[in-house]
């Protein structure tokens, strides 16, 4: 670092020193403190994605079986009012002061499970819309937390940053300054004093 070697820029890289030092612990505490809650909400995103998936996949094959049973406007006329609706409301959670999406909703059947007329439409069609209605809560769930899961891994990664350049980069560099300066300080202290008993001896032999 390109400074004066004097005390008191001395004075003011050690402290500069010493809050580095504590910023740097401070800051790999809540980096590793994130990594544990994101390892925690990755296992819950992991066993999340797995039923989510699981149901889809029961859905496809159910409305497969349907579709294969049914006319394409019996289909459409199955499908196009929906079985239940939904209160959704978008809040924040605080995680590590990442502030990631909580997601709330609430399901409103309706009064008539099924909209249509039973005549015009299959058990098998009755079955997949009922799956359908079924699964959205948990696809919104998964969309909350795959997006924590994002949120967090960005901060864990500009928090991991920001530690390794304390660690590799300026407080290196505050050492290294430090011990130049104090270094620097000896030998102008050494100068001082080897002319000072020049001085005082030149004085002594003229005396």
């Amino acid at each position: 670092m390109n400074v004066n070697p004097t005390r008191m820029e001395l004075k003011k890289l050690k402290a500069r020193l010493k809050t580095a030092v504590r910023g740097h612990k401070l800051l790999k505490d809540k980096t590793d403190e994130m990594v544990r809650r994101f390892s925690a909400i990755i296992r819950q995103n992991k066993v999340l994605r797995e039923e989510v998936e699981k149901d889809v996949s029961a859905v496809l094959k159910q409305f497969s079986v349907a579709r294969s049973l049914m006319s394409k406007s019996q289909i459409e006329l199955a499908f196009a009012m929906p079985t239940i609706s939904v209160d959704f409301n978008c809040g924040v959670n605080n995680i590590m002061s990442v502030a990631v999406p909580a997601l709330t909703v609430t399901e409103n059947e309706s009064k008539e499970k099924y909209p249509y007329a039973f005549a015009d439409i299959t058990s098998e069609a009755d079955y997949s819309v009922e799956l359908v209605g079924k699964v959205l809560v948990k696809l919104i769930r998964l969309a909350e937390v795959e997006k924590a899961c994002s949120m967090l891994a960005d901060e864990i990664e500009k928090s991991k940053r920001r530690v390794n350049a304390l660690e590799y980069v300026m407080i290196p560099n505050l050492n290294e300054t430090i011990r130049y300066i104090a270094e620097k300080l000896e030998e102008n202290d050494r100068s001082s004093r080897t002319r000072l008993m020049k001085v005082k001896s030149m004085l002594e032999a003229r005396g």
